[in-house]
């Protein structure tokens, strides 16, 4: 039985459907099942909508009163056409020669149905049976894979078969097409420990498996994130009354913390590119467990003015969040950025130190090592200094392990030794633009694009493995990302603060000149270069901002500014390369 209450679902131009109740077999399976009836229906319609020359050939050569009366003729007609030459249809259906005397219209008309099936985000979904001693996952996952490949496979059949047989020809070059789904999920009801006012939600099932058909360019409404979360301190009723079977479930590792995040279908494409940001949890790591976050995105009534918000569950030892259901909400930051949130207030309550930023662990050629972290808000340079050391740092570099890419904590061991780094995500949501030419494209069948045509265009890609983000690197040097500021030689590019106060100040400030990633322009001021967490718990923050600081200078790692100069025109590219270089004459000069 299907989780929907239907076995498909259209919205804003994604076409989301369980697998198993639409299984064809057969192309002419497929040319009967309610899916393609359905999208031929919108196909029809839109060619009306548009006054298109192709609906006046169809008026003008078949009697129909309603459009779904040239629905039904066209689908006896590709049943045909997907085993019978047109000379052979003729003989036996008088009625189909006046359309298939016309060739080039109806050649025109499936290359166009073709292109509309294809233009859907499109995703598909199984269900797991449900789990037991003798359940062998990797056969889920292997009819799973094959389901997908399989449906490919018959869409393009279907597809080549009637246009072979419309033309008697074939064509001399065959193009593989993601004529399939972008997207396929394996879908697993697991039982977990869910709080009491949680019911509503506690049977969604869980997100065991993604597939995707790369390259994935995907086109949410917006391009940037704009307003800030805030905390409530109290739950509606109205705000857990969802529709659970309209809800699916990420299991997402962000570091070291469970989150679950749940995501209405109008954001699945939104919420399975997630797969590409964290680690899918375990099995064992949901069942019969309490996950440290919870997010519910695309709440209908949230109560607030707000469109994220959070409540602190002490009681229950639960960070949950809210979205509201919103076009305007239909961005990937954030998904992201709101889990990170609720994970930095987490780890500071654990005593950990929130750090918007990179982290990275470099190996010299020269024996030389160092784990470096970065500290920026968006459009600082941090992703883009690492980047320059992919692409210009060959001769210098043995060696990049990644511990984050955009946020992670920091950690006093228990004897005060020493500061260890922690990351949150395997992948890096990152400006194409920012990214140096050529990058994005040689690494295009692991990527998710969104809106590459638009300002902000941004790619979610695999960066780091989950080891490397929970494995814990000592800090060896801390540099606040200054993006404004030029300089009048190299070796101004990175200097040193003698002091916790000064160093504190500069980073407190958090000053950058904002690129345009979010809704803010010109120079702007961010608590700590990092809205996500520290200003929402200041007094705490600023507590452990001192603690750590201290321990920077008392262990004698080195703090200061590295001038990315990403904000300034003409250095977007030349900056972040600078900065890399300068940064590995640092590092060699480390004892």
């Amino acid at each position: 039985m299907s989780y929907m209450s239907e076995p498909y679902t259209f919205t804003r131009n994604k076409v989301v459907f369980d697998y198993t109740a639409v299984f064809c077999k057969t192309h002419d399976e497929l040319l009967q099942s309610e899916l393609f009836e359905e999208v031929l229906k919108r196909f029809v319609n839109r060619l009306e909508h548009k006054e298109s020359p192709l609906f006046v050939f169809f008026k003008k050569n078949v009697e129909f009163a309603k459009n779904e009366e040239l629905v039904d003729f066209l689908i006896d007609l590709f049943r045909l056409l997907v085993s019978h030459k047109i000379d052979e249809i003729v003989r036996f259906k008088a009625e189909y020669l006046a359309v298939l005397s016309d060739i080039e219209n109806m050649l025109e008309s499936i290359e166009e149905l073709y292109n509309f099936w294809r233009r859907f985000e499109r995703f598909l979904y199984m269900e797991a049976p449900k789990r037991s001693h003798y359940t062998k996952q990797s056969v889920h996952h292997e009819q799973f894979i094959q389901s997908n490949v399989d449906l490919k496979k018959m869409v393009i059949g279907t597809y080549r078969h009637i246009r072979e047989n419309l033309t008697g020809k074939n064509p001399r070059t065959y193009r593989q097409l993601p004529a399939g789904v972008n997207m396929g999920m394996l879908l697993e009801s697991i039982e977990w420990d869910c709080p009491d006012y949680l019911s509503s939600i506690k049977n969604t099932p869980f997100v065991r498996l993604t597939l995707m058909e790369a390259p994935l360019i995907l086109y949410p409404t917006m391009t940037k994130r704009k307003g800030a979360f805030q905390e409530i301190q109290q739950l509606y009723d109205e705000m857990l009354q969802i529709q659970a079977n309209q809800f699916i479930v990420f299991p997402a590792k962000v570091g070291e913390l469970l989150a679950f995040i749940y995501f209405h279908f109008d954001f699945i494409s939104q919420g399975l590119s997630l797969c590409n940001l964290f680690e899918i949890a375990e099995y064992e790591e949901i069942d019969g467990k309490r996950p440290d976050i919870i997010l519910l995105f695309g709440v209908d009534n949230i109560r607030y003015p707000a469109n994220t918000v959070f409540l602190d569950d002490d009681k229950n030892t639960l960070m949950i969040g809210f979205a509201r259901h919103a076009e305007e909400m239909d961005y990937f930051g954030y998904f992201k950025k709101f889990a990170l949130t609720m994970h930095n207030l987490v780890m500071m309550k654990r005593n950990r130190l929130p750090v918007h930023g990179a982290m990275f662990h470099l190996k010299l050629k020269n024996g030389s090592t160092a784990s470096v972290v970065i500290v920026g808000d968006s459009g600082a340079g941090k992703s883009e200094t690492l980047e320059a050391f992919r692409a210009h740092c060959e001769d210098y570099v043995n060696d990049i392990k990644i511990i984050f890419d955009d946020m992670g904590c920091l950690r006093i061991n228990a004897t005060h030794t020493q500061i260890v780094g922690f990351g949150t995500e395997i992948g890096a949501f990152v400006r194409l633009d920012d990214l140096q030419p050529g990058y994005a494209y040689e690494e295009i069948d692991r990527s998710i694009f969104m809106n590459p045509d638009k300002t902000n265009a941004r790619l979610i890609i695999p960066v780091t493995t989950y080891q490397n983000i929970v494995k814990g690197f000592k800090v060896d040097l801390v540099l606040y990302a200054n993006n404004y500021e030029n300089v009048s030689d190299d070796n101004n590019i990175i200097d040193f603060f003698d002091n916790a106060k000064d160093a504190i100040d500069v980073f407190r400030s958090g000053q950058r000149l904002a690129k345009g990633t979010t809704d803010e322009k010109g120079i702007v001021r961010t608590y700590f270069a990092n809205p996500f967490g520290p200003p929402q718990r200041k007094d705490a923050h600023e507590e452990l901002a001192r603690l750590y600081f201290d321990s920077f200078f008392e262990l004698g790692i080195k703090v200061g500014q590295i001038r990315t100069r990403l904000g300034i025109e003409g250095f977007e590219q030349e900056g972040p390369k600078a900065a890399a270089l300068a940064l590995i004459d640092v590092i060699k000069g480390l004892k």
